[in-house]
């Protein structure tokens, strides 16, 4: 094809005229000498009507605006009024060819009210997450309460209680203690997803935490008579800077849900240095750090259905699949998912039935030069 000859075929009017956004000729005296049909069309006025009347009629200091554009070479975000004085919101770019301005308006009303809407819900969602972290300790303490009163009356504190009474009284107990744990992941969840957290980065050894984590993991894991092993063939420098809390809230969730759905097998967690070029899952996005530890959690029990993985780290998308167990695990899943990413790292999953899990979580562990989330 002959694109020198196709182009030489075109009537610039005939373009201008069937472009998707609104054209504009305006004089040096900001009067509007030819518009096409979108102009009509977005400012809602009959295109004879158009042609004569001051561009900065329809666009408050439209011509300030065209200026800036034609100067800057930039778009110029403003307002606009329509029809029955009705505002919209416009995109204007505007080019300056001797004593005219060829300028382009694009209705970007719908994608505006978009980001406000996010905006305010985001901020509704920040208010609901400060607000349910100041009641913490109200909604707590009532059901502590009641975990310990009623620990009582099951030592015997409060005298001699019938085989009746101590079954409903455990049942009370274990009830109490299921709703404190989950209260608590479900705050854990509300801190990490307000981005109130301050990160504290230093430098630490990451084996050491994740040994910590273990220890306090002990007595579940001996209950269960697990094998958990530490690997660290590959890891290069045990010392990372980072935020040492935030990774064993993060790791220790992770090993938790890990630790729940494992009866019998073995769990191994693998530390190794990662550099940027040899990350090629999908999930991570390019690495900007000079070095990076990859962890892997895996072990050998009965693995994640594909339906138990979609939106494992979303809670929210698990209030319509009626499944208490899968809440709770994303909340808490969710709660290191949220972590990660202001470590400005990435996590995933990866399972077969029968055959187990493995959780990986990349994080950056070198101070980078430009300022960090201190």
């Amino acid at each position: 094809m002959n694109f020198a000859n196709l182009f030489m075929n075109i009537n610039p009017k005939e373009v201008l005229t069937n472009l998707p956004d609104a054209v504009f000729v305006v004089d040096s005296d900001g009067k509007i000498v030819w518009a096409n049909d979108k102009a009509s069309y977005i400012f809602e006025i009959d295109k004879r009507a158009i042609n004569g009347c001051l561009f900065n009629d329809l666009v408050p200091d439209g011509m300030l605006s065209a200026s800036k554009s034609s100067s800057k070479k930039a778009a110029i975000i403003t307002g606009a009024f329509v029809g029955d004085n009705s505002e919209i919101y416009i995109e204007l770019n505007a080019k300056k060819l001797g004593e005219q301005y060829f300028i382009t308006v694009r209705d970007i009303t719908a994608m505006t009210n978009i980001l406000t809407d996010a905006e305010q819900k985001g901020k509704l969602n920040k208010n609901k997450n400060l607000m349910l972290l100041k009641l913490s300790n109200d909604f707590k303490s009532p059901v502590q309460s009641i975990i310990g009163f009623s620990q009582a009356l099951l030592d015997g504190l409060g005298g001699e209680i019938n085989d009746k009474q101590n079954k409903y009284i455990k049942i009370i107990n274990k009830n109490s203690n299921e709703l404190l744990y989950f209260l608590e992941k479900f705050f854990d969840f509300s801190q990490a997803e307000s981005a109130i957290y301050k990160y504290n980065y230093q430098t630490f050894d990451i084996v050491n935490t994740i040994q910590n984590i273990i220890r306090n993991n002990e007595e579940f894991i001996q209950q269960k008579n697990l094998e958990v092993q530490i690997c660290t063939e590959n890891l290069n420098k045990r010392a990372i800077y980072s935020d040492e809390e935030a990774i064993k809230t993060a790791l220790g969730n992770v090993i938790e849900v890990i630790l729940k759905q494992t009866e019998t097998a073995s769990i191994v967690i693998n530390i190794s240095t990662i550099k940027p070029d040899e990350v090629t899952h999908k999930n991570i996005e390019k690495l900007k750090s000079n070095s990076h530890i990859k962890i892997s959690v895996s072990h050998t029990g009965m693995g994640l259905a594909e339906s138990e993985i979609e939106g494992i780290f979303e809670p929210y998308l698990q209030l319509g699949k009626n499944s208490k167990k899968m809440l709770n695990r994303s909340i808490i899943l969710g709660t290191s998912a949220l972590i990660v990413k202001q470590l400005k790292g990435s996590i995933w999953v990866e399972s077969e039935v029968m055959k187990g899990s493995t959780f990986n979580i990349i994080l950056p562990v070198e101070k980078e030069n430009e300022n960090t989330n201190e």
